[in-house]
């Protein structure tokens, strides 16, 4: 049965991240623009993160800081709200900078629900209980990220993953989901436990 939920999940992956990027791409294309003329550096920013069974992907975002490449490859995210600009503030509160994210779902590197992808380096620290998180694709979004996201502890997330992966069903996914979109729409303020 979960066989069959894990081929039909993928499927959704693949057709509604392929109609998203065709109706987005308006907005990715001015988004993209912005970046270019507003932030000097690259448009996306691109990093290693660890997907499904411990395997290495490059996921993609917009950027939405100043480039700092010796804080991104150090990890110092104590350096993020002030290399924060103010259209990053602004994708980052609606999620476009999110966005290109469709691409590693495309691509089968994500899926557009499940565990929040995996740093290297957090993962060598995982017990093997924490390794669970990466018995599914990583999510664009996930119950983590629809049941407080940013007020929660790294443990408190990594939780929120792994009880996703237990529980996982197609229902739980449109949930998810639709949360997220609430969350897009209303602000996560509102959602916060």
């Amino acid at each position: 049965m979960k066989e069959n939920s894990l081929r039909i999940k993928r499927s959704i992956d693949v057709l509604v991240s392929f109609i998203l990027l065709m109706i987005l791409s308006p907005l990715l294309i001015i988004t993209s623009l912005l970046i270019l003329f507003t932030m000097p550096g690259p448009i996306f920013f691109m990093q290693n993160r660890i997907g499904y069974k411990g395997q290495p992907y490059s996921i993609f975002k917009f950027r939405s800081m100043k480039v700092d490449s010796e804080a991104e490859s150090k990890f110092e995210f104590d350096k993020d709200i002030e290399r924060l600009t103010a259209f990053g503030k602004l994708i980052r509160r609606l999620k476009i900078d999110e966005l290109p994210q469709l691409l590693n779902v495309l691509k089968g590197d994500m899926s557009l629900v499940g565990p929040r992808p995996a740093i290297e380096q957090h993962t060598k620290l995982y017990t093997d209980y924490q390794k669970q998180r990466l018995n599914m694709k990583p999510g664009m979004t996930g119950l983590a990220q629809v049941n407080g996201n940013a007020s929660l502890t790294w443990d408190e997330r990594i939780e929120y993953d792994i009880k996703y992966i237990q529980k996982f069903s197609l229902f739980l996914d449109f949930r998810i989901l639709l949360k997220t979109f609430l969350i897009v729409l209303m602000g996560e303020e509102r959602f916060k436990k």
